[in-house]
């Protein structure tokens, strides 16, 4: 069953068409890999869904509720969370704090029980301080608790960022280049983690990635695209031999080297 459909989406910035009649789906569970060259329009199409940016015209519909264009905060709200190229963590904060304050949004208490430190209140601050560990224990970073977020290894990063955004309960997890800038060993256990949210948490995947390496060991389906518009769409095995995914990524005088690409 699909939980994201996306229907004849077109984005134009004036004479620029970034998304051109983007038609595609995303099945509950799945792990959908979207790749194509630079500039293909990949985090444009990222930013429709989320409503960075609103669509020129078709629709977006999650969960069979159309949510084109719904401001981004009730979109976040519905289950969908994105995370960016660049990480995006208080670094200057330290670990358990960052994925803390990310918690924050199950507080039940309001301001006033708050300031007079509750039952409720209470209740909610062990809750939160729960959730943080639990997280951290499953992203393998509780160790560096106490650690400044700018002082981590890149790979670690990654998984604090993971982890901040599983605080939200996610339902879809648009994921923007997880694996860039990790080395084999780092790549490894990135996909790990992205495969664990999935089978263990329920956390539908939708990723955009250049690792194509990592693309096609992980990707239940990948869509591809090329100057906005789809040209392919298939399992990774159909896509290796797809004669316009070659043509995009190489063009047709290097075909024989796909496989050191994709």
């Amino acid at each position: 069953m699909a939980i994201l459909e996306v229907e004849n989406l077109t984005k134009r910035f004036g004479g620029l068409t970034a998304v051109n009649n983007l038609t595609f789906h995303v099945d509950k569970g799945e792990i959908l890999a979207v790749i194509g060259p630079n500039g293909a329009g990949k985090s444009t199409l990222f930013n429709l869904i989320t409503s960075y940016n609103r669509p020129t015209s078709g629709k977006i519909i999650f969960e069979g509720e159309d949510i084109t264009g719904m401001p981004t905060h009730k979109i976040a709200k519905l289950g969908i969370i994105r995370t960016f190229q660049e990480t995006t963590v208080f670094k200057e904060m330290d670990v358990f704090h960052n994925v803390q304050v990310a918690n924050h949004l199950h507080f039940k208490s309001n301001d006033l029980e708050e300031f007079f430190n509750s039952p409720r209140a209470k209740a909610d601050h062990l809750e939160v301080e729960r959730r943080t560990r639990e997280l951290l224990n499953y992203f393998g970073i509780e160790q560096y608790k106490d650690e400044i977020a700018s002082n981590l290894p890149h790979g670690h990063l990654r998984a604090l960022e993971m982890a901040i955004a599983m605080s939200a309960d996610p339902k879809l997890a648009l994921l923007d280049e997880p694996f860039t800038g990790m080395n084999a060993e780092e790549t490894d256990r990135a996909m790990e983690m992205v495969r664990g949210i999935r089978d263990q948490k329920g956390v539908t995947v939708i990723l955009v990635e250049h690792d194509m390496r990592a693309v096609m060991r992980i990707s239940d389906r990948i869509v591809v695209m090329n100057f906005g518009e789809k040209i392919a769409e298939g399992k990774p095995a159909e896509i290796q031999q797809n004669e316009a995914v070659i043509e995009a990524y190489l063009g047709k005088e290097e075909e024989g080297e796909l496989e050191d690409v994709l």
